[in-house]
């Protein structure tokens, strides 16, 4: 993923690492300097720098609905 792309509440994005749980999908919750993400598996909520994030993420799944 660029750095250009743009990433919305709501969007869904796998990540490249699974988490603990077995998932490797997550559901943006918080935009900004840092992003706030929800586990789709167990529902765990971690915060990321935006950095961190960007180098994390694979794809968008699916896009909230504008």
């Amino acid at each position: 993923m660029s750095s250009g792309d743009v990433f919305n509440v709501g969007d869904v994005v796998r990540m490249k690492k699974a988490h603990p749980c077995g998932s490797n999908t997550w559901e943006i919750t918080r935009t900004g300097m840092d992003f706030g993400l929800k586990c789709q598996g167990c529902g765990h909520f971690v915060m990321l720098p935006r950095t961190k994030f960007l180098k994390a993420v694979k794809e968008v799944i699916s896009r909230q609905a504008q």
